[in-house]
């Protein structure tokens, strides 16, 4: 087995410390750094990805795969002087207004910062003009990403996205929308730029979105 596949193996599992000991051993061994992140762990989450969605597998399990993600990346950051995951931009992430569920947006967050995006997490019951001065605040944010995961915070999903598409930054970045009642027919409705139904599927919306800009 080569590293780059012990590397992905270990992100499967789900063992944090073992992954960040293999991207070591890996970039020692004279991996290239964007094989060790697109071949090992950005291919192993997209298989996590692809097993949560087929029921195969619980949110606890892939919430470990993503942590153990989190940990090679940390390790490989460095070496990713150039190309696209070191420089993919900012992010703003929250739960909207009235929504106090944060897991699927936490395991969000963490695939789109394992693929090189710095996120800026509002956390949860996120009001609208928290989510305008976010952007505001951060000038090189590239994209901001709702969720609600209630059927009855829909209304404020949408609420948010039209307050947002009302601002003047608003070519300047990509908005993107999730969680458990949103489907894409809502996504367009509102006018979101993107919609994505798991974290894996994120990860890759928001690349997309992002080489938009």
């Amino acid at each position: 087995m080569s590293k780059i596949q012990e590397v992905a193996d270990a992100v499967e599992r789900g063992k944090a410390k073992l992954t960040a000991g293999l991207v070591r051993e890996a970039l020692n061994e004279g991996c290239d750094p964007t094989e060790i992140l697109n071949k090992g762990m950005v291919g192993a989450m997209g298989v996590i990805g692809e097993r949560f969605k087929n029921n195969e597998i619980f949110v606890t399990e892939m919430l470990a795969a993503a942590r153990a993600m989190k940990k090679g990346v940390e390790v490989l950051r460095p070496h990713l002087t150039a190309g696209r995951a070191a420089s993919a931009g900012k992010i703003i992430l929250g739960t909207v207004s009235g929504d106090l569920h944060d897991i699927g947006k936490n395991l969000v967050g963490m695939m789109i910062e394992s693929v090189g995006f710095e996120v800026i997490d509002l956390g949860i019951d996120v009001p609208i003009e928290r989510f305008i001065r976010g952007v505001e605040e951060h000038p090189d944010v590239v994209l901001v990403g709702c969720s609600a995961l209630l059927t009855t915070t829909l209304q404020s999903l949408r609420d948010t996205v039209a307050a947002l598409n009302a601002q003047p930054f608003r070519s300047r970045i990509k908005i993107m929308v999730g969680g458990a009642p949103v489907t894409q027919a809502f996504a367009d409705e509102i006018g979101a730029d993107g919609y994505s139904a798991n974290a894996a599927e994120a990860a890759e919306l928001a690349k997309k979105l992002a080489d938009m800009l």
